[in-house]
């Protein structure tokens, strides 16, 4: 059973709960993202699997991931950046947002910040594939309706100036 750290407004852990816990009564919690740039400044998104419970076939984060308890959000990012797409490289620290998810829920989204060209050795489990985009190609795909993760629409929009 996943357990993850419950934390409060000022990312103090403040308990600890299974994630089926965590989701049924709404309680704050920790998520890892990584940004993969390429050489060209491209991003690199990852379209999730159709096995994932929560938006599947979605566009999201080329990594991304929910705390464990006890591990700290960097742990986290190296841990999913592994299993996800079968790599790591050194990552650095981007941003810290408070993101209110369905049903009101709040994630606390540490995103990381990573250079990588390729290739990825996705897990089919989590990944459908990842693939490199231009920024403005990206804003394409949402404008044409493509699926996107709600966590990486709030990113894209907060920091890197998306309209949606």
């Amino acid at each position: 059973m996943e357990m993850m750290d419950v934390v409060n407004e000022d990312d103090e852990v403040v308990g600890t709960a299974s994630k089926q816990e965590i989701y049924e009564k709404l309680l704050p919690h920790r998520i890892a993202h990584i940004l993969i740039f390429n050489d060209r400044g491209e991003m690199a998104i990852q379209k999730s699997s159709v096995h994932k419970k929560y938006c599947p076939l979605h566009w999201g984060t080329a990594v991304g991931g929910h705390v464990q308890a006890g591990e700290s959000v960097e742990q986290a990012a190296l841990r999913e950046f592994k299993e996800e797409i079968g790599v790591q490289v050194p990552v650095e620290f981007a941003f810290r947002d408070w993101f209110t998810g369905p049903r009101g829920i709040r994630k606390l989204l540490t995103t990381f910040r990573a250079h990588y060209d390729g290739p990825f050795a996705v897990n089919p489990f989590e990944v459908e594939k990842v693939e490199f985009f231009s920024l403005e190609k990206i804003g394409q795909m949402i404008l044409a309706g493509e699926k996107f993760h709600p966590e990486l629409l709030f990113l894209l929009k907060r920091h890197f100036n998306f309209e949606q």
